[in-house]
């Protein structure tokens, strides 16, 4: 009964550690989007080229456009202004 009990928590253990090692993978903006009709906007961002967006275009009636998640990705926000009397 002991060695099952053992086995169990060493399987538990070993599940663990894979899931904790696991990170989710890091979210990337990429700086071209396939958009056209059928996929919206801003479309399909996963292109690090405009020739591979392209490319990918090509043939589909579809065209490629800058990700305005990186156009307007980090804008300044205005500073609160004073009230003066």
């Amino acid at each position: 009964m002991r060695n099952a009990t053992m086995a169990v928590m060493a399987v538990l253990a070993v599940g663990a550690a894979t899931f904790a090692g696991s990170a989710p993978a890091a979210a990337y903006d990429y700086p071209y989007c396939l958009q056209g009709r059928g996929i919206g906007i801003p479309g399909e961002c996963a292109y690090q080229s405009y020739a591979q967006c392209m490319a990918s275009a090509s043939g589909r009636g579809l065209y490629c456009n800058i990700n305005p998640r990186v156009a307007f990705g980090e804008q300044r926000r205005a500073r609160p202004r004073g009230h003066y009397y």
